[in-house]
């Protein structure tokens, strides 16, 4: 997002021509088997009938999966140049899982808040949308872990702001995010010891809060790891990241509470593409291969 808090991530880019700016506040709804998207393709990952016979029979009927997701997360997940096509490396790898399960996809567009309730309500089937694995929402959810994120700030180049005495500064931030958590302490550390509050502007899509930080608005952001630094990457040069990389946390799918089951199969897809090379694929096209992860659980045990 990290999409984090008890809700939610964090921070989305802006394109090369800042397109994503006009599109990322529309909702399309768009049946993706194969996106196109940034780089080389991404191979098809053929169904394996051992885990296709794992998929929840009503949803084995259906034959596609409805996924929930915010598209204003870039690399992760966005809009493409269409303003409807949802893509990123959330997309291509969740798509080959259900590949390798015998299902399509069908990815709708949805506030980052909304998925979790839309997932439980039966609105979705899935909700992906870098939503970081933390205790609160494992115990609402069933959840997936496929890959590794922290928080990284970011300002206009040359800033000189030191993210751990932020003190007074202007920062903006995704709502529902874990980095709205991070933020929220620090501005609290802040008044306690005296000084002056942290101004926080909280944003619903992360790209409005990365134009913020462009535009001179804000002096600051904060984002998880790798939307923060493709963010960056596509201002060419307006903003630069500040400091390390931390408080690293799975990203996981999330699923019903009770479809544990499910979320078992999904894990030895994941397994699977691993084990084939499909998964490293798929994050190196994005520029994402830092956070892959060799081990992904249901329910993992996280602080």
């Amino acid at each position: 997002m990290f999409r984090t808090t008890p809700l939610r991530r964090a921070i989305v880019g802006l394109t090369a021509a800042f397109a994503m700016t006009v599109s990322l506040t529309a909702c399309g709804e768009e049946s993706n088997d194969q996106p196109t998207g940034s780089g080389a393709p991404v191979p098809s990952a053929s169904a394996d009938t051992s885990l296709a016979d794992k998929v929840p029979a009503e949803i084995k009927a259906a034959g596609k999966l409805t996924i929930g997701t915010d598209s204003s997360y870039a690399p992760n997940e966005y809009l493409d140049a269409d303003g409807k096509t949802i893509i990123g490396f959330d997309v291509d790898l969740f798509n080959a899982v259900a590949q390798k399960l015998g299902l399509t996809t069908e990815w709708q567009s949805a506030k980052f808040d909304a998925i979790i309730p839309g997932v439980t309500s039966g609105k979705y089937n899935v909700g992906v949308s870098s939503f970081t694995v933390n205790a609160e929402r494992e115990k609402e959810a069933t959840m997936v872990s496929y890959f590794s994120a922290g928080t990284q700030w970011a300002a206009k180049a040359g800033a000189t702001l030191n993210p751990d005495d932020a003190c007074g500064k202007k920062v903006a931030v995704q709502v529902g995010t874990v980095q709205l958590d991070d933020i929220t302490a620090r501005s609290k550390k802040c008044t306690e010891g005296g000084k002056a509050k942290i101004t926080i502007d909280q944003y619903q899509a992360q790209s409005d809060a990365t134009n913020a930080v462009v535009s001179g608005k804000d002096e600051a952001m904060l984002a998880d790891s790798p939307v923060g630094a493709y963010a960056v990457k596509q201002t060419n040069g307006q903003l630069a990241l500040l400091g390390d990389i931390y408080d690293s946390a799975p990203y996981g799918y999330v699923l019903p509470k009770a479809q544990a089951d499910f979320g078992s199969a999904i894990e030895l897809a994941l397994e699977a593409l691993i084990a084939d090379g499909t998964y490293k694929t798929i994050l190196t096209k994005w520029g994402v291969e830092a956070g892959g992860i060799t081990d992904p659980a249901v329910n993992p045990q996280v602080s």
